[in-house]
């Protein structure tokens, strides 16, 4: 297929790089593809940012057949641009697709994509340091029909946001509150797909914490309780007694990219490493016994995310002294000195645009 492009024909004022939020600012164009059963997918195009018109009866608005991915561009100090690992982005998007019943699409063409709406965009990759171009694929169900049903129509679209750090409280320990009332997800679920309805699930949660003044909301497992899954917006790490744990895939945890990034950084790194169920009740034992050394969150966002604080129930702890703790700062400083291009990592995690 070939790509269309159409140029804004006025482009917007570029924010101020020092003073970036995130996730509140957009690029001058973005990506469309759409999908009818008799075509496939087709008619690829760059074309201006701007509003896409929907019939009240869209299927998305009233079924949540939809799934997004996250990813980031970033400028090295030389002022090339480039993206980490996006193939696996592309991947995760399909088996979101296969899981939500939305038809598969062409992964090396949507890089390649990308890699054009990149091209076309690339004033807007900001120069400030760690700064970067958030990166939001995302497909929707587009039948105007009302019935719990699979579409026969999809939008895929692409748009851009310079973006600076994901938490106010940047790189430094947040405090994180253990989720005992509500579930996000169940293995058989919808747990393991980037879809709408799996972060709708989360808002209530994630306010009431957020109004007792925490970051972020740590879930347990849907079934049992007691089993540690993901937090909010990120996946977990654990370090205890020198193993670097992380609860195991099983299909209420999103494989996040930067999760196994740390796997197999910290394999790399001759680390004990361990993929496991792990339970609340034994953080907690491992922090009294002195075991517990840290704790950090991975995601593409925030890349690391130190946690300073857990509160379960009426217990609350400081993890080590509260700090970052070196295990996590090891992490934050070698996977963002590859986004970056300050270090070379594994063959194929950098992706050159321009």
């Amino acid at each position: 297929m070939k790509i269309s492009t159409k140029r804004a024909q006025q482009l917007k004022p570029k924010p101020d790089e020092t003073r970036l939020g995130f996730g509140t600012k957009f690029t001058d164009h973005m990506f469309n593809m759409d999908y009818t059963a008799d075509k496939g997918w087709h008619t690829p195009r760059i074309e201006p940012y701007g509003p896409i018109a929907m019939d009240p009866a869209t299927m998305v608005l009233h079924y949540g057949q939809g799934v997004f991915e996250g990813l980031k561009a970033y400028r090295t100090a030389a002022g090339r641009i480039q993206l980490f690992r996006p193939q696996e982005n592309f991947r995760r998007l399909n088996r979101s697709n296969d899981i939500l019943c939305i038809p598969r699409f062409d992964e090396h063409f949507a890089l390649e994509a990308l890699k054009e709406l990149l091209t076309v965009e690339q004033d807007w990759v900001p120069r400030a340091p760690e700064t970067s171009l958030y990166i939001r694929p995302t497909i929707f169900a587009s039948d105007p029909f009302l019935g719990v049903r699979a579409s026969h129509t999809y939008r895929f679209f692409i748009i851009l946001s310079p973006v600076g750090a994901y938490y106010p409280e940047g790189f430094n320990p947040v405090k994180i509150l253990v989720e005992n009332e509500h579930v996000r997800a169940v293995s058989g679920g919808t747990g393991e797909a980037k879809t709408l309805g799996n972060y709708a699930a989360s808002l209530l949660a994630g306010q009431k914490a957020h109004d007792a003044g925490f970051t972020q909301v740590l879930w347990l497992d849907g079934v049992e309780r007691k089993y540690i899954e993901e937090v909010g917006a990120m996946n977990i790490f654990f370090v205890i007694d020198g193993e670097l744990i992380t609860p195991a895939l099983q299909g209420s945890i999103l494989a996040g990219i930067t999760r196994d990034t740390v796997l197999q950084l910290g394999r790399m790194w001759g680390l004990t490493v361990s993929e496991r169920r792990i339970g609340i009740e034994e953080v907690l034992k491992a922090n009294a016994s002195g075991k517990l050394e840290e704790v950090f969150g991975s995601g593409t966002a925030a890349v690391i995310s130190p946690v300073g604080q857990i509160a379960y129930g009426k217990r609350a702890i400081t993890v080590g002294d509260g700090k970052v703790g070196a295990l996590a700062n090891r992490f934050y400083k070698a996977i963002t000195d590859i986004q970056y291009g300050r270090a070379e990592g594994p063959q194929g995690w950098i992706v050159p645009v321009a």
